[in-house]
């Protein structure tokens, strides 16, 4: 078994949408939902989490600035970390995920080890 990176990304202006109460506990059932069906496949490597929106951004030269991009429409909200047999099993693992209905989308990205 593989392990891969889940990147949830969002639209920054769906987002911005207040939603009620009821509609915020129901998207996170849908979540928990389909992060615990992961689990009970005995593929879920880290739950992972959600990620505020500010931060910065170092670049070389240590030039620090705001981040995420601004300007960009779409933002990284969080992460997963699976594991799968290959980038195919992730990917069909990943088109269950929640975020798709309100227009985000999910990157699958094989996790290559690191000897030390």
């Amino acid at each position: 078994m593989n392990e891969f990176l889940l990147i949830f990304r969002r639209d920054a202006e769906a987002t911005a949408v207040q939603r009620s109460p009821e509609q915020m506990q129901t998207m996170m059932n849908y979540w928990r939902e389909w992060i615990g069906g992961i689990a009970a496949q005995n593929k879920l490597v880290a739950v992972g989490n959600r990620l505020d929106t500010n931060g910065s951004v170092i670049k070389p030269d240590n030039v620090v600035t705001d981040g995420p991009y601004v300007e960009v429409k779409e933002a990284i909200g969080g992460y997963s970390i699976i594991k799968a047999s290959s980038l195919e099993e992730a990917t069909e693992l990943s088109k269950g995920c929640p975020i798709l209905s309100v227009g985000g989308s999910v990157e699958v990205r094989p996790i290559i080890p690191m000897e030390v």
